[in-house]
């Protein structure tokens, strides 16, 4: 073993050669520590000494008890709590891509709405009345787990499957609720639970990720927003936060501020920032 050699040598032992001897035993705890309440005992104990007298950090440790020591000693003087100076302008040069995760995408000129508009967006609920009236005998609501079945349910399968525009108006006679999909009727949403609301709005922000904001979408979004509680759980806040990012995203690329889109589009990001005091995503001023 190294440690022996060197004390039967009488030599220096340099502190490289000591730490690969020690290698398999467990950090050494600081001279400072109350021993008393050590979860793990010492596995290489080394006496108390007086510092003052017996330590010169200029004199390399000459036996293993030495370096203990001195080990002992620099961890003792090492701060609880070391915070880095990191200067971003030298890493800004090396930046490759920029991601925000926190605001929207600003709006081009022309194409958001005024503070006057936004304040006079509500969401009016009526829960209590609406949830105790019978729904429809063709209304078979899926579980909260299937996310195929409620993107079918709320977009139509032949939306959903083909992501092509619907042409029938919900309200026509004899309509396909199974091919154009269930409106958001409030005999409908006011019965989901909010792990069920949560749910399905991930279910359809997912959906949206790469297509734009159709209007049987549309509905139901602001639909779901309308069914969540405040204050905000984490899991309805993030969401929320998701969605408005994404019709930022999809209104940036709108080309004439005349498209039928950009005030639903306009509608859901200011029911996020105003209603829902998400003031960093509120377009114009704050909130």
């Amino acid at each position: 073993m190294v440690v022996a050699a060197a004390e039967r040598s009488g030599g220096h032992l340099e502190p490289a050669r000591v730490v690969a001897a020690a290698r398999p035993w467990p950090v050494l705890p600081c001279a400072d520590m109350n021993f008393d309440e050590e979860l793990m005992p010492r596995q290489l104990p080394v006496d108390d000494w007086d510092t003052a007298e017996d330590f010169d950090p200029t004199v390399p440790p000459r036996t293993p008890q030495e370096y203990l020591k001195r080990v002992q000693i620099e961890a003792s003087r090492c701060p609880d709590v070391v915070v880095a100076k990191i200067d971003p302008r030298k890493l800004k040069s090396h930046q490759t891509v920029n991601v925000s995760l926190s605001g929207c995408q600003p709006a081009p000129a022309g194409f958001s709405p005024s503070l006057r508009w936004q304040q006079q967006q509500s969401i009016d609920k009526h829960r209590d009345h609406w949830k105790t009236q019978p729904l429809d005998s063709n209304v078979l609501l899926p579980s909260s787990e299937d996310e195929e079945g409620w993107k079918k349910f709320c977009l139509g399968e032949k939306l959903y499957l083909n992501s092509s525009p619907i042409t029938n108006e919900i309200n026509s006679p004899g309509i396909d609720y199974v091919q154009v999909g269930f409106p958001p009727l409030l005999s409908i949403v006011s019965r989901m639970s909010q792990p069920t609301v949560f749910n399905i709005l991930e279910y359809l922000i997912s959906w949206f990720g790469d297509k734009k904001l159709y209007p049987e979408l549309g509905r139901w979004l602001y639909a779901l927003l309308a069914c969540i509680e405040k204050p905000l759980l984490p899991e309805a806040h993030s969401l929320i936060r998701q969605l408005a990012r994404r019709c930022s995203e999809v209104r940036a690329k709108l080309e004439n501020p005349e498209d039928g889109e950009l005030s639903a589009l306009n509608l859901l990001i200011c029911l996020v920032a105003r209603y829902f005091e998400q003031c960093d995503l509120a377009d114009n001023e704050e909130c």
